[in-house]
C-alpha cells in the first residue's frame, strides 16, 4: 500500500503517511446487505466535536474539514501550568529589578553593597512568590478537578487549543479574580498573571516563527511574535500532527 500524495510506503494498519501526513483513506467494512458501515466519534457527552471519520484513535476528520482531538492530563501529575506560572512572575519581578538597578545606576547610588542588597530582596521575594504560586496552583488544580482538558482543532490555516467550555468558564473567572487581587494589592506580577490566563490560543500557520516538538512530552510548541500555542498529541498521533503542522509552517519555523 502507498501514500496518494507523495508515493511513500506503508504499513498496512497504517492511518496516516509517517512521510507526510496525509489521512490514508481505506474501503469501510461492509454490512451483510452490501452496504458500507460508517463510523464517527462522539469523544463526550458534551459534544465537542462535530461527527467525523476517525483517521486514528483520537484524532477525527470532521465534516467541516478540521481535524479534532481531546488530550487531558492530570494538573497534579503534570504540573506544566505551575511552572508558566512561575515563569511568569519570574520574568516581571527580574524586570522590576533591572528598572531599580538602572534608576540606581544612572543617579550614581549603585555599588557593590547596594547592588548585593537589591539582588537579596529580590531573592526573598522569589521565595515568598513561589510559596504563593505553588498554594495558588493546587487551589486552582482543586477547582479545575485535577484535570486539564482541552479540544484541539487543526486545519490548513492554523491551530486551535481551547478548553472544554465548563472548564474554560471557570479559568476565566480565576483569571479575573486573580488580575483584580493583583490591581487591588499593586502587585504587578499577579495582574500579568491574570492578564496571561487564557482558555483559549490559536495559530495561524502564516505566522508561525518556531516549532518546537518535546516528543517526551508529547508536546509541540508553536511559537510566532505575538502568540504562544501549546499543542499536545498523544504518542501515537505526535508524528502526524507535527507533520502536518510543518508542512504549512514558513520554512524558517522548521529550523
Amino acid at each position: 500500500m502507498f501514500c496518494s500524495k507523495c508515493g511513500n510506503s506503508l504499513r498496512e494498519s497504517a492511518k496516516f503517511c509517517e512521510k507526510c501526513g496525509t489521512p490514508i483513506k481505506t474501503a469501510a467494512p461492509k454490512k451483510a446487505d452490501g452496504k458500507a458501515k460508517t463510523r464517527s466519534v462522539k469523544p463526550s457527552a458534551q459534544k465537542p466535536m462535530n461527527e467525523g471519520r476517525l483517521i486514528s484513535p483520537n484524532i477525527a476528520l470532521c465534516e467541516d474539514g478540521k481535524f479534532r482531538w481531546i488530550y487531558e492530563y492530570s494538573l497534579f501529575k503534570n504540573p506544566r501550568l505551575l511552572f508558566l506560572i512561575w515563569k511568569i512572575f519570574f520574568f516581571v519581578m527580574l524586570g522590576v529589578m533591572l528598572f531599580v538597578m538602572i534608576i540606581d545606576a544612572m543617579s550614581n547610588d549603585m555599588d557593590g553593597e547596594r547592588l548585593l542588597g537589591t539582588l537579596k530582596i529580590f531573592g526573598i521575594i522569589m521565595l515568598v512568590m513561589t510559596a504563593l504560586v505553588v498554594v495558588s496552583y493546587l487551589i486552582y488544580a482543586a477547582i479545575m478537578g485535577g484535570k486539564y482538558i482541552v479540544i484541539f482543532e487543526m486545519d490548513n490555516k492554523g491551530v486551535n487549543h481551547r478548553q472544554l467550555p465548563k472548564q474554560a468558564r471557570k479559568a476565566e473567572k480565576i483569571a479575573a479574580a486573580t488580575f483584580l487581587i493583583g490591581a487591588a494589592s499593586g502587585n504587578l506580577s499577579t495582574m500579568a498573571v491574570g492578564m496571561n490566563a487564557r482558555a483559549e490560543m490559536y495559530s495561524q500557520f502564516s505566522l508561525v516563527r518556531k516549532v518546537k516538538p518535546y516528543p517526551s512530552r508529547n508536546l509541540i510548541k508553536v511559537n510566532g511574535i505575538f502568540q504562544r500555542n501549546q499543542v499536545f498529541a498523544h504518542p501515537e498521533d505526535f508524528d502526524f500532527v507535527l507533520s502536518y503542522i510543518n508542512e504549512r509552517v514558513p520554512e524558517r519555523a522548521r529550523k
